[in-house]
């Protein structure tokens, strides 16, 4: 074994069962992401109600999800992980044997339930799994293992629809792919103790902690975390608008199904390549303008979609893009670990995703009702929004959000 190897094994070695879980969850979602839409819409939702099913999902987590990041951190966190996967990989097929909204919207906020179960539990997980220094390498290997299972899921969904002759087998494909992360973190990821102070920068003074013991919870009301939780809801601004509207703005410009998969391929592309890299590069100089200049492209990029309607450049567009987010993402993720309280890395998780879904609720909800009006005005509002959000997100981080985001050995020193 190469010597190289023999290293990165050696560092990340114990969390890469949870990367390839997370590879298996996202190729599951990759499969049936560009056949949602569409789905939903061939049975009986119009477009008004195609926002408010899409966002039943980020609903439910916006409720959810700060409870079970508070109880991530008070139990063990693998029987949360376990539990929440193998009842979405059920919740995944459920769409095939229910007709109705009614009965779209409950099935989606199960899985959004699910989700809030599952995601503050993992990344508080690899937060107490790994030392400061790493975390910015360490979140660009998860949006890396994440976005590599995207870009592979639609391929995998179109082969099986190809195969049988039933583009619905993708729901299938979703249950089975989640199915088997959730068997992956049950047997081969190993328990962690809970770090107590998981940050090698404090945000704000707490009050002394002894070993074992958690910060009190009105810590997390701290302005790092704050500009943290503006500057998610701007990102999943762009993601709750384009789950509504992208496939059938792509099918309006002619795009074919297999055309529209590309299309999240090429998204994709850069976030699977650039992010580790991102990530060290956050580690060793610093986060912030990583942060800045990433979060500006996504915004920029909604704003130019409308402006070039052929489908060639909307997929150059899209490359874009994904570059911008592969440089916001281990950023943004690196800040969160920096302003959590110690021994609170999973209830941040669970603060920060959950308020970070507004972004989605908020988009996901306007965008159907907006699409219904013109195809391209979501696409203009959320880019405008976007970029709102970022400088809204700087002016309640001020200097101290640039100092937080130096390199951990710096600000250790």
């Amino acid at each position: 074994m190469p010597n190289r190897v023999r290293v990165w094994l050696t560092h990340w070695g114990p969390i890469l069962p949870l990367l390839i879980a997370e590879s298996s969850i996202w190729l599951g979602f990759g499969a049936l992401l560009p056949i949602l839409a569409i789905y939903f819409t061939t049975h009986g939702v119009d477009l008004p109600m195609l926002g408010v099913v899409v966002a039943a999902w980020p609903a439910a987590r916006l409720v959810a999800e700060p409870f079970f990041g508070w109880l991530a951190d008070r139990t063990s966190r693998k029987p949360l992980m376990v539990a929440g996967l193998a009842i979405a990989a059920v919740a995944a097929v459920l769409p095939l044997f229910a007709t109705g909204t009614v009965a779209f919207i409950a099935l989606r906020a199960l899985a959004g339930l699910c989700a809030a179960a599952y995601d503050p539990a993992a990344r508080g997980y690899l937060i107490d799994a790994n030392p400061p220094e790493r975390h910015g390498e360490m979140f660009g290997l998860y949006g890396s293992a994440q976005i590599g299972g995207f870009m592979i899921g639609p391929a995998v969904g179109g082969l099986a629809a190809a195969a049988t002759g039933e583009p619905v087998v993708v729901f299938w494909v979703a249950g089975i792919f989640v199915g088997v992360s959730a068997l992956l973190v049950a047997f081969f990821v190993a328990p962690v103790a809970h770090r107590p102070h998981a940050a090698a920068v404090q945000p704000a003074p707490v009050q002394s902690v002894q070993p074992g013991e958690a910060a009190p919870v009105r810590s997390l009301l701290n302005g790092l975390l704050v500009a943290a939780i503006v500057f998610n809801i701007a990102s999943f601004l762009a993601g709750g608008t384009y789950e509504v509207i992208w496939s059938l703005y792509m099918a309006s410009l002619g795009a074919n199904t297999a055309l529209i998969g590309v299309s999240f391929f090429t998204f994709a592309l850069p976030v699977l390549i650039l992010s580790p890299v991102v990530g060290r590069f956050v580690d060793k100089d610093g986060g912030f303008l990583a942060l800045v200049i990433g979060t500006f492209g996504v915004g920029l990029c909604g704003i130019l979609y409308p402006l070039v309607p052929a489908i060639w450049w909307m997929l150059v567009l899209g490359l874009v893009e994904g570059t911008a987010a592969a440089f916001a993402g281990p950023a943004l993720f690196m800040l969160v670990a920096r302003a959590s309280p110690p021994g609170r890395s999973s209830t941040a998780q669970g603060v920060f995703g959950a308020a970070g879904t507004i972004g989605t609720i908020v988009a996901s909800g306007s965008a159907g009702a907006l699409a219904a009006v013109d195809l391209r005005l979501p696409f203009y509002l959320t880019g405008v929004a976007v970029i709102l959000m970022l400088g809204l997100g700087l002016l309640v981080g001020r200097r101290r959000l640039w100092l937080a985001m130096q390199p951990a050995h710096l600000k250790a020193a």
